[in-house]
């Protein structure tokens, strides 16, 4: 090799290792200013100066040889971790407003998984799987070579260290001032909160317990409990997704105001009547189990922790109480496709599954049968012709994500084992069409919380006899619906034939007809003690 050549060749190794030392700048920013909130995904959130930038450069200019290859292998792993608490954080403000908790919420990757493959099928959900899981290998590993860049800054001589730490501690204090917008210590700031988040997670599980054993309905003697509801069915139906947004924001109102309103023709004609009012869910974008434990257990659950105490606990649910009262307990769940061992807590003489309730069409993606057959398998199994009274509780799908296609409804005399319904369930564009344009996406919101209700109004006019019906959202949808900062209100009505029990409700708290009025929004969990207070003489 000539020296011209071996010069050029020194010259490219130079700038090649320049330009990897860049990338490791450039990594190590783009990995501390992310934000956890995806509503901070702007150019100007990535314009700061981390100061644990300037702690990692430091570090690994102090040290050398092994020590060196230790503390780059411990700053690579730190900060893959880093990356993906961030993009956790991120997947739950899109979905659920709240950052993520590491404690508890790893039941939320197996419902992502349930609804990914539910959606686009199990293949092609592994193949996603897979690509997530290599491009997460190849970030950590350009991570690791990036920083070998750094290698070459490292000094031994005192004073330039000194003055290292010097300059690193300028920046800390700089961070703390209150008008300073440049130098911050989010990540610092972020590790720090989520362990207080942790730590606060498990006092609230001693809290919690006390809760538990503290029910504000045991001065209601058992043998008055309900028995304002003896000799009627009482089915209590949630409603994925209704939330206080489809009433009043007006992307969703005119078409939702509109159906409430023929809803409430509707079941007047048949010779009922409603009145309504809003709750407050202890969840958002889902986790409807959270809500599904709150009402009926009457105790503030919003988070997985909260709720597998409440289901190990002895505290009685709604369920439970009507069925001391006289009554069977049923409930249909056609989301559930697998074991639900949490059930055993609600104390349901029978629990109908998307595998038992004789369901033979095509599935809508998710959603395993269109809301109308719920319903009607509902009658065939448990009311058709004389029965003892029933309570029970219903989960309606056909309003969850990905709203589409959206199921039409039918005569009810034509439904039978659901096969009708295939030419629906196959119609429309797939989920990933769908979801490329935001607009869409709330037009179908929209028109599955329209197919829900004018579903239960046909339902209720028909079958509605002998009956209240106890019809609310499980939670908000997700902020991509209802955008930031949304309430966690949700609708509630209550449905019957007997105009005694409904002036039994505050009239302060429920207004007459379908459409909800200007009351404030009452917490969930204290449903349960005013319905039970309301209902027993």
């Amino acid at each position: 090799m000539t020296h011209r050549t071996r010069k050029i060749a020194e010259s490219l190794y130079n700038a090649a290792k320049r330009l990897r030392g860049v990338f490791a700048i450039a990594a190590l920013l783009l990995i501390l200013n992310l934000p956890g909130n995806p509503a901070d995904l702007r150019f100007a959130y990535f314009i700061r100066l981390p100061v644990e930038l300037l702690a990692v450069v430091l570090l690994l200019a102090l040290v050398r040889g092994r020590a060196f290859q230790v503390a780059r292998l411990a700053i690579s792993l730190a900060l893959m971790l880093v990356l993906l608490l961030k993009l956790a954080d991120i997947g739950t403000y899109t979905a659920f407003s709240r950052s993520f908790n590491p404690l508890f919420d790893a039941k939320i990757l197996f419902d992502g998984w349930n609804i990914l493959s539910g959606a686009l099928g199990t293949i092609e959900a592994s193949f996603i799987l897979i690509a997530i899981v290599l491009g997460l290998l190849s970030v950590a590993a350009f991570i690791y070579w990036t920083l070998g860049a750094l290698q070459s800054i490292h000094t031994s001589r005192p004073l330039a260290v000194a003055s290292g730490i010097g300059l690193l501690i300028i920046p800390v204090i700089a961070s703390y001032h209150p008008n300073n917008r440049f130098v911050q210590m989010r990540t610092t700031n972020m590790i720090i909160e989520r362990v207080a988040l942790v730590e606060g997670s498990l006092r609230d599980k001693h809290a919690f317990m006390a809760l538990l054993d503290s029910d504000p309905i045991v001065d209601v003697p058992p043998e008055r409990r309900l028995d304002a509801l003896k000799g009627k069915d009482v089915i209590v139906i949630f409603i994925e997704s209704y939330g206080e947004s489809a009433v009043r924001d007006p992307h969703y109102s005119p078409l939702i105001e509109k159906r409430l309103a023929k809803v409430e023709q509707q079941i007047s004609a048949a010779g009922l009547a409603s009145k309504s009012s809003w709750l407050v869910s202890p969840t958002s974008g889902g986790l409807s189990w959270l809500a599904h434990g709150t009402l009926l257990s009457g105790i503030w659950v919003d988070s997985q922790q909260r709720y597998d105490q409440l289901v190990g606990s002895k505290r009685p649910s709604l369920n439970s109480l009507f069925r001391q009262g006289g009554w069977r307990s049923v409930a249909v769940m056609p989301a559930i496709t697998m074991d639900w061992p949490e059930s055993k807590y609600f104390g349901y003489d029978t629990v109908y599954a998307a595998n038992n309730l004789g369901y033979r069409g095509k599935p809508f993606n998710w959603v395993t049968m269109p809301d109308q057959y719920t319903l009607a398998a509902f009658e065939k199994f448990e009311r058709a012709g004389s029965h003892s009274p029933i309570m029970a509780e219903i989960a309606l799908i056909s309003s969850h994500a990905p709203w589409t296609p959206v199921p039409r409804l039918i005569d009810w005399s034509a439904i039978g084992s659901g096969t009708i319904f295939d030419e629906q369930a196959i119609a429309g564009d797939a989920p990933e069409v769908v979801w490329q344009d935001q607009e869409r996406v709330r037009a179908q919101y929209a028109s599955s919380i329209d197919y829900a209700l004018e579903t239960l109004g046909s339902y209720m006019a028909k079958y509605g006899s002998n009956t209240v019906f106890i019809l609310l959202g499980d939670h908000q949808p997700a902020p991509i619906i209802t955008g930031e900062n949304a309430s966690r209100a949700v609708p509630v009505h209550i449905v019957s034939a007997d105009p005694a029990l409904l002036e039994k409700l505050d009239a302060k708290q429920w207004s007459p007809g379908m459409i909800p009025g200007a009351q404030q929004a009452e917490p969930m969990d204290r449903f349960r003690q005013e319905f039970v207070r309301s209902f027993s003489n």
